[in-house]
This record gives C-alpha cells, structure tokens and sequence, in this order.
C-alpha cells in the first residue's frame, strides 16, 4: 500500500467520525486533532478503525507519537512494510 492509499484510509476513517472535516482543508503537518477539534474518545475511536481498516496493531505507547496526519501515514507505513 503507497502513501497516497494509506492517506486516503485516514481520511475516510476521520470522516467516519467527523463528518464535518473538510478533508481538503486538513495540513498534514499540524496536530490533526486540533484541525478537527477531536476529543479523546474520536481520537481513540480514530485509531481503533484505522486498526480494523489495515489491521495494523497501534499499542496505546504509541500514541503520543501520532500528532499529525503525516505521522499517522508514515507510522501505518512503516507497521505494513514491517508485515
């Protein structure tokens, strides 16, 4: 799966919980959940789908690491090239 693919998982799972995201208008460099005013529980419900989507295992350690929507690509990138 290429960046673009992965990218685009994201998006749709952020969507999922947060309808009214423009996806166009998110940055990939700034703290995701500050662009869409994510609480804990969406943050949380955001990785748990993007876990099913990619059944990728995201450890609760690593979350601290997941702040934007380029480290979120980048990290799911690295977890499917390790498979």
């Amino acid at each position: 799966m290429n960046t673009s693919e992965i990218r685009a998982v994201a998006l749709t799972t952020l969507l999922s919980i947060a309808p009214e995201v423009e996806a166009d208008a998110l940055r990939g460099d700034r703290p995701l959940r500050s662009q869409v005013d994510l609480d804990s529980m969406d943050w949380l419900n955001f990785l748990l789908g993007l876990h099913e989507k990619l059944q990728v295992e995201i450890p609760e350690a690593d979350y601290a690491r997941l702040v934007t929507l380029d480290d979120v690509v980048a990290y799911l990138q690295r977890k499917l090239a390790a498979r």
